[in-house]
Formats: C-alpha cells, sequence, structure tokens
C-alpha cells in the first residue's frame, strides 16, 4: 500500500493533507479517473471477457486476432528455442 500511495504522489494524481495520515485526489487524478475509467468500461473489461470465455457466444474480430496473435507468438518462441 505505501508504494502504490507513493507512486500516485509522485505522479500527480493524490495529494497528502497536512499534519494528518490522509490523502486527496488531485485535479490531476479526478481528470485521469475520469478518462480512464470509459476505456476501460467498454474496452478492457468487455475484450478480456471475451478473450478468457471458454465458450463465447459468436466468433469475434478480436477473437479471431487474438488466436492469429497466440499462434505467431508460440512459433516465433519456437523459433528462438531451435537456434
Amino acid at each position: 500500500m505505501t508504494y502504490d500511495l507513493r507512486w500516485l504522489r509522485l505522479h500527480g494524481l493524490i495529494e497528502r493533507i497536512s499534519h494528518t495520515f490522509r490523502y486527496q485526489v488531485t485535479g490531476t487524478g479526478l481528470r485521469s479517473a475520469r478518462y480512464l475509467t470509459r476505456p476501460h468500461d467498454r474496452l478492457r473489461r468487455t475484450g478480456l471477457a471475451e478473450l478468457t470465455d471458454p465458450d463465447p457466444p459468436a466468433p469475434s474480430r478480436l477473437r479471431a486476432t487474438d488466436r492469429a496473435y497466440q499462434g505467431r507468438h508460440r512459433r516465433q518462441r519456437g523459433l528462438a528455442a531451435a537456434t
């Protein structure tokens, strides 16, 4: 927890309230949180759920792209191990 608080403070996302052990979110922190929640909700959460679901409802471009990437990655690792 200390590392996380330090990281957030050094990046200007939170600031310590003087003479206390509490922190408050800065304006930059609020803007960042507002900006990052929308992409997470729309892209990352649904994309990760689709990729990790063992029985997806229907094939999608995202799943096909992930399979192609994983296959290429496996082939490259195999070539690197062979040399």
